[in-house]
Formats: C-alpha cells, sequence, structure tokens
C-alpha cells in the first residue's frame, strides 16, 4: 500500500476549483515531486496531506490515516517544511531545534543535521535576525528532527544560494537513503530531475502527467534538438519529410530541428547522401524544462478550445 494515498481530491475557494480531482499514491522510500506553474494547486494539495486544509471532495491517507480526523497520529509520521513559516523573532536556533525534538517520541539528534544545514554556528543566533536562506534551512532541520517516515517539503530551496542548494539536495538523498519518503513541492526543473523517483505535473488543479523525470523527457513533443550550419542548401520538402519532425527554424544560415533520435538519424544519412558537410554541429536532448513547458502548454490549448 502506498504510503500516501491521494483519491479524487478536490478544493475550491470563493466558488473556484484550485484543486480539481488530484489523484496519485506515493510508494515507501519514494522522492515524489510534484511540478506546476504558480498558483496551479500544488501547496493546497500538499496542506491537504499534511491535514492543514479539510478537502471539499476525495480521499486522503498518509500512512493509512486520516490527516484530519487522526491528525495527532499522522504528526508522529510526518515532518512538514511549509513554503510559508515564521518562528517567534527571539528564540534562538538551538532554542527552536530543542523544542521540536521535545515535540516527538524518538527525535534524531539534531547536533549533526545542524551542521550539514550550515547552521552550527547560528545556534546561539535569534530567528529574527537569521538571513532568508539561514531560515529556510532552519526548517529542513524542524522537518527531519522528529525522525518522520514521511516528510513533506514545500520549495525545499527556495532563497538558497547554488552551493547550498546543493548541499541540501546531498542531505535530501542522504534522508531517503534512512528510509524516509519524500513528498518534495518544487518549480524548479533541475532540483526535480536530481531528486525525484515520479513527478506529477500539476496544471490548473489537475494532474495532467505522472511519470518518471526520463518519462516525462520522453514524451516532450520535440524530445532532441539538432542544429547545423550545412556547407550547401538543403531541400525543404526533403527537410520537411524528415521522420517525426516537430519544428524547423532557419536563421542566418543555420538550421535547427527538434524532433527524435530517428530524426537525427535521418539528417545525417541526408547530409551524407547529398555530400554536405555539417558545420558547428550540436545535437541536444530535451530537458525537464522542454517537457513541462509542453505539458503545460498542452493542457492550456485544451482549456482555451473547450472555452471557445
Amino acid at each position: 500500500m502506498p504510503v500516501i494515498e491521494v483519491t479524487d481530491l478536490h478544493k475550491s475557494y470563493g466558488g473556484r476549483a484550485v484543486v480539481d480531482g488530484v489523484s496519485f499514491g506515493v510508494e515507501e522510500g519514494e522522492i515524489f515531486g510534484i511540478l506546476g506553474p504558480n498558483g496551479a494547486g500544488k501547496t493546497t494539495t500538499v496542506e491537504c496531506v499534511e491535514g492543514l486544509r479539510v478537502p471539499d471532495a476525495g480521499r486522503v491517507r498518509v500512512a493509512g490515516l486520516d490527516p484530519v480526523a487522526d491528525h495527532e497520529k499522522v504528526a508522529r509520521v510526518l515532518g512538514a517544511q511549509l513554503q510559508e513559516s515564521e518562528l517567534q523573532a527571539k528564540l534562538t536556533v538551538r532554542e527552536a531545534l530543542e523544542l521540536y525534538a521535545a515535540f516527538h517520541p524518538r527525535p534524531l539528534d539534531w547536533r549533526p543535521l545542524a551542521e550539514r544545514l550550515g547552521l552550527a554556528e547560528k545556534l546561539g543566533s535569534r530567528f529574527g535576525k537569521l538571513s532568508g536562506g539561514q531560515k529556510q534551512r532552519l526548517f529542513i532541520a524542524l522537518a527531519l528532527v522528529g525522525n518522520p517516515r514521511v516528510v513533506v517539503l514545500d520549495e525545499l530551496t527556495t532563497g538558497l544560494d547554488p552551493r547550498a542548494r546543493r548541499g541540501t539536495w546531498e542531505l535530501i538523498e542522504d534522508v531517503r537513503a534512512g528510509g524516509v519518503t519524500v513528498l518534495l513541492v518544487t518549480h524548479f526543473m533541475e532540483e526535480a530531475q536530481r531528486l525525484c523517483d515520479r513527478i506529477a505535473v500539476i496544471d490548473r488543479g489537475a494532474v495532467v502527467a505522472l511519470d518518471t523525470p526520463a518519462g516525462l523527457v520522453r514524451r516532450s513533443a520535440g524530445a532532441t534538438v539538432i542544429s547545423f550550419t550545412p556547407s550547401a542548401p538543403l531541400d525543404d520538402d526533403e527537410v520537411g519529410a524528415l521522420p517525426d519532425l516537430v519544428s524547423v527554424e532557419r536563421k542566418d544560415g543555420r538550421i535547427t530541428l527538434s524532433g527524435t533520435d530517428g530524426t537525427v538519424n535521418a539528417v545525417i544519412t541526408l547530409l551524407a547522401r547529398h555530400r554536405i558537410t555539417a558545420h558547428q554541429l550540436r545535437v541536444l536532448d530535451a530537458t525537464l524544462d522542454d517537457a513541462f513547458l509542453d505539458l503545460t502548454k498542452e493542457k492550456k490549448e485544451k482549456t482555451e478550445g473547450t472555452l471557445t
């Protein structure tokens, strides 16, 4: 049984559906990502998982428990780093860690955690004096100090510099290696591609795709891009007849094609047949950014088509 189950979840505000039939399951020990544009319903979805919001309809279970009806039991197995959090300004980092550890029956030793997150030298600092990045690292530590079975991380590395971000990624990989299931909400594609085993893409309150990062990339309309400057003109009809071709762009004598591996092989064959040299040849695979833009664009086009 999945450790997190979300089935046909609905939540509206002021008559507007923010979450509209979201369903997914998160397996034990998985890093499961939720991607989506701003306002897509990501945070509302995870707040229902955490028991912070009551769904209008649908079913949510965490380790078989209802996050609302069994909130105290769920709090023992689930840690959460919220997108927006605050602590009392005069509370020190050490006091916050000790306080949160005291809430749990079997907490982690917070000292190594503080060291790993770069907080060891800030233990005596008051929360109100911390930088945005330091506050973010503290909230990650507070989410993990209870030794949870499941941890929800909403915009994990917002406000962190590149070095701190990569260090945090390594920490999350270590956390998963220790058996903790991670539900990660992010808009950083590099973060999702590196960390996540599977990703649900949410747009306009609905899941538009659910797959591995590699699977999402393969579903991109133009999964491979090839660009080059030919040593002689290429016939437009021959280029247009290439298999799996998605788009063609010609600029300043340079040709850029998007398609699949089959498109690339066909281009190479076409060039060889006409004895044309491809200068400054570049072949790039699509990224999760490309897949995300394709998926959310497709959803937008379908919605606009329905409205018209």
